[in-house]
């Protein structure tokens, strides 16, 4: 009778102690992002009924769409960056929709780096930016510079397209280099890098764009959803020109009324706490409008309506 018992008292305590059953979970809706039959880049149709175009259009865009921070940070820059850009690329004639390299590229981050040393907006190789004309040197680094950086980008651009006849020829140059694009090119039989047997970063390279421009074209339909007050105001300055040495940064940044910090974030294409310039070189220095650097007398601008909410 007592091993009666005490069995039962057992069973009651096990019983007691066990883990309830678990309540259904409710999953988060994943919604796939329409791959339309053709997109326009660079003012030419891109057809999208081939299975290996469209599948590497989708693999891009549901990437990107489902990277919310880098994407996000993407658009809130180009706010900034797009007014200053844009115009660059129409006047030396490249489209405007090379503006996307820019976002793949660094993801409108003006300081980037990448593990292979590239930098800056457009990520140019030390060597490669000297060959467009980019100062880079210890003390000056005009891949920082985003103006300086995006004309040498159109000069790059500009020759790759005069080689190849196609924008996005050009484009996978910019990740691949001229001589293997050109190389496949020609021993591939091909006249467009869409139907190049490329490594995958480089036949993935003009998808990202593709995919990164329909993203920054129409945020809400790949579930960004903008205010005003969240885009990045482009930075009001006014200019000095110098062609000095200059001893000291921080005291030259202390005359003009503002931090060294706030100098470096201004133009971050100077690399050092001083400048030796024995050449007499002119360079041109932003100045932030103090106006310009607080949120609650920023001028606020809206580059692309569609950005933001109705």
């Amino acid at each position: 009778m007592r091993i009666h018992l005490f069995i039962t008292l057992i069973l009651t305590a096990l019983s007691a102690s066990a883990t309830p059953p678990m309540s259904p979970v409710t999953m988060t809706t994943v919604t796939n992002p329409a791959i339309p039959k053709k997109v326009k880049f660079a003012g030419v149709d891109v057809e999208l009924d081939r299975v290996d175009m469209w599948e590497r259009l989708d693999r891009e865009l549901t990437a990107m769409t489902y990277t919310h921070g880098n994407t996000l940070l993407t658009l809130k820059r180009a706010n900034r960056y797009f007014p200053q850009l844009v115009p660059i690329l129409e006047e030396c004639g490249v489209p405007a929709d090379l503006i996307y390299l820019a976002c793949i590229e660094s993801s409108l981050n003006p300081i980037a780096v990448s593990p292979a040393k590239a930098a800056g907006l457009w990520q140019f190789m030390p060597a490669t930016a000297k060959e467009y004309g980019l100062e880079v040197n210890e003390y000056v680094d005009e891949r920082y510079h985003p103006e300086k950086a995006t004309r040498a980008a159109c000069r790059y651009l500009k020759s790759a397209y005069n080689k190849y006849g196609n924008w996005e020829s050009a484009a996978a140059s910019y990740n691949g280099g001229m001589g293997r694009i050109s190389s496949e090119l020609a021993s591939q039989l091909a006249s467009s890098a869409y139907n190049l047997y490329l490594t995958p970063e480089t036949s993935r390279y003009m998808f990202r764009l593709l995919a990164m421009k329909m993203i920054m074209e129409h945020p809400q339909r790949y579930g960004y959803h903008l205010t005003a007050d969240q885009l990045y105001q482009p930075i009001e300055c006014d200019t000095v020109h110098i062609d000095t040495t200059i001893v000291s940064w921080p005291e030259w940044a202390a005359r003009h009324d503002i931090s060294y910090l706030t100098l470096r974030e201004a133009n971050p294409w100077i690399r050092s706490k001083k400048l030796p310039n024995a050449s007499r070189k002119t360079y041109i220095v932003n100045i932030p409008r103090k106006e310009s650097l607080y949120r609650s007398t920023q001028p606020k601008h809206v580059y692309r309506k569609e950005w933001i909410k109705d």
